[in-house]
């Protein structure tokens, strides 16, 4: 009997699944780089002082994009966002859990997932690690208004105070800042490539960083500052429950000071600043609220800017207002938070989230206010960024155009308890404090409050859930950093150059097919 015919082994059969191993450890590999990069970007944050992990985080962002398609750019960057947002964010999850904090980051790590992939997709356009920095504050940029207004929480700039990259916050303000870390971080990735580019592209922002001045000279005078922090009986969601509790510690706490004042301990304040939801009793429909604020107020001996929830007695609806008390005339001003946080003190889209939890009802209907100018206190005009404004370049340059010398950030992170949100938000009262050359003073009902001078750096701070009052005297200035007088154009102009290199990429690639097909 005659053997069959053995047909002939076809090379590509014992060899593809072979194949498809050798290709699948470089896939691995930058899909576990892409998220250590977004860890050590989170890692950079505070309260921890390790800014330079940045730009290694980008290093690492580099090395898996470029010179991928744009859809292997989108996938490597929804990966380093999730490594950088998912802890970043931890906090918002503290009380409500998962349903807050996942969907969140989530969301953020989208965003930066549609800049990656335009990264990738201009990788092969000359001096590519220029571009793609533009193109990741392009990116930035687009965060800061989409969706439901923006949401800037993770601006690189933020993770900075420490770092010798913040003096350029006076030149271009946060996007500048940022910037230069991704700069730095993809420079490094290209020394292995081209190092007579890639040794420019990390030293020049380090370099400019370390040599830029910032000024901190008293050009408007000085005034004395006192921030109180009365803290709250616990910490949690229903801090609002305790409105009474909270509006007495920061009574009791301001009269301790005054009896401080009085036995020579410390210096009399010109001003004082109270957190934000300070009395969230309405002062000006409750007798006794106003009763006690006049307590502190003469006790003090100094105007008082007040955070207070205040129903409208035209429409009835609430504002998150500042009030400046006067120990002697009372209530003279009011300034009303411009920027509220969605999905707490307004409910975007509320009939739609609400077919997934009930607890969407305990967002607010705040309404928001529109002027941006402060309060004359004493000597000096107070810019007044109330919480979750700080976060947003504009609003707080608005403030400070306004002719402020001096800004003032009332704050409520009680509902975050220990988390690391509190120290999040400090750092970026540090940066719009180089970034305007601006004193700025934080005081938040659990805290941490703290005094910051014109350079970033912090003087003094509270710990979190005590009451405490830090007292400084700080200086007034009236000069106009580059930053505050350019504004948002350095935002556009570098996000213009990340758009045209994206054209650029789009052109060379499109020619480049036709050179193929011919």
């Amino acid at each position: 009997m005659v053997a069959p015919p053995i047909a002939p082994e076809s090379p590509e059969t014992p060899e593809l699944p072979a194949r498809r191993r050798r290709l699948s450890r470089p896939v691995l590999l930058r899909m576990a780089l892409a998220v250590a990069g977004g860890v050590l970007i989170y890692l950079s944050f505070p309260p921890r002082p390790l800014w330079f992990l940045a730009p290694v985080g980008f290093a690492l962002l580099a090395w898996t994009i470029h010179e991928r398609r744009a859809r292997a750019g989108f996938g490597y960057g929804l990966l380093f966002g999730l490594g950088f947002m998912v802890p970043l964010l931890r906090w918002t999850g503290e009380f409500v859990g998962l349903i807050a904090w996942l969907p969140l980051a989530l969301a953020c790590a989208l965003m930066i997932s549609i800049g990656t992939a335009a990264m990738a997709f201009a990788s092969r356009v000359p001096g590519w690690p220029l571009w793609a920095a533009f193109l990741w504050v392009a990116d930035e940029a687009l965060r800061g208004v989409f969706p439901f207004g923006g949401f800037t929480w993770g601006k690189i700039a933020f993770g900075q105070p420490e770092g010798w990259y913040l003096p350029l916050a006076s030149l271009g303000g946060a996007p500048l800042v940022s910037f230069a870390v991704v700069l730095t971080g993809f420079g490094l990735f290209w020394v292995v490539k081209n190092w007579k580019l890639g040794v420019p592209l990390v030293v020049a922002p380090l370099l400019v960083g370390f040599v830029v001045p910032v000024g901190v000279d008293a050009s408007a005078g000085t005034v004395t500052v006192a921030a109180i922090q009365g803290n709250v009986p616990r910490a949690g969601l229903d801090f609002n429950a305790q409105r009474r509790a909270v509006l007495d510690n920061h009574v009791r706490r301001t009269v301790e000071l005054a009896d401080e004042v009085a036995a020579g301990k410390v210096k009399q304040p010109d001003i004082v600043i109270w957190p934000e939801n300070s009395s969230d009793i309405d002062p000006f429909r409750n007798r006794d609220a106003a009763a006690v604020l006049d307590t502190a107020a003469k006790a003090i001996k100094a105007p008082i800017a007040v955070g207070a929830v205040v129903v409208d007695r035209g429409d009835g609806l609430p504002r998150n207002q500042v009030v400046l008390w006067d120990p002697e005339k009372g209530p003279t001003d009011t300034y009303t938070k411009r920027k509220l946080q969605p999905f707490g003190e307004t409910m975007p889209m509320r009939s739609f989230f609400r077919l997934f939890t009930s607890d969407v009802d305990r967002a607010g209907v705040f309404q928001a206010g529109s002027d941006p100018d402060g309060f004359v206190m004493g000597p000096a005009k107070v810019a007044i960024d109330t919480c979750y404004e700080v976060a947003f370049d504009s609003v707080v340059r608005d403030t400070v155009t306004a002719g402020a010398t001096i800004i003032a950030i009332p704050t409520n992170n009680a509902t975050f308890g220990y988390t690391e949100m509190t120290y999040q938000q400090l750092s970026m009262s540090r940066v719009r404090a180089v970034e305007h050359g601006r004193a700025v003073i934080v005081a938040a009902t659990s805290g941490v409050s703290a005094i910051v001078q014109p350079d970033g750096s912090v003087t003094q701070k509270t710990g979190l859930f005590v009451p405490g009052a830090l007292v400084a005297e700080l200086p007034l200035r009236s000069q106009t950093t580059l930053a505050t007088w350019l504004g948002a154009w350095p935002e556009w102009v570098m996000t213009a150059a990340g758009l045209a290199a994206l054209a650029l990429g789009f052109a060379r690639r499109r020619k480049d097919s036709n050179g193929a097909a011919a």
